[in-house]
């Protein structure tokens, strides 16, 4: 079994935890930005010390920020969706190179829409 399946499975039977992971998701969004909002100024400071290192630890761990928000809020969403469907599809943008940019752009904005209309 896939570890999507077992996700998906996890959070079915244990909703509230799901829930819970949602929940972190939204908390670490807003404490980022809280701690974003109240320590720029020392932020700018430990900046100008090194910049070039510090620049790069900075965005490690804004990246790392994104990821684990983001990955909180799929395990807490897993739980929607239909039992056949797929874990881990691309659309079809991605699958299809020979074409321009803007009809990959234009697929993706298909695919969002779909998506969107899936979990309402």
């Amino acid at each position: 079994m896939s570890v999507c399946k077992n996700i998906k499975s996890f959070s079915r039977r244990h909703e509230h935890i799901a829930d819970f992971f949602s929940l972190l998701a939204v908390v670490l969004l807003f404490g980022t930005v809280w701690a974003t909002i109240s320590y720029h100024q020392a932020i700018l400071e430990w900046l100008r010390q090194n910049a070039l290192i510090h620049s790069a630890a900075l965005v490690a761990a804004l990246v790392l920020d994104v990821f684990l928000i983001l990955g909180l809020l799929a395990v807490g969403s897993a739980r929607f969706g239909d039992e056949d469907e797929r874990c881990f599809g691309t659309f079809r943008g991605r699958r299809n190179y020979n074409r321009s940019p803007v009809h990959w752009f234009s697929v993706w904005i298909k695919h969002m829409e779909n998506v969107g209309r899936k979990h309402r």
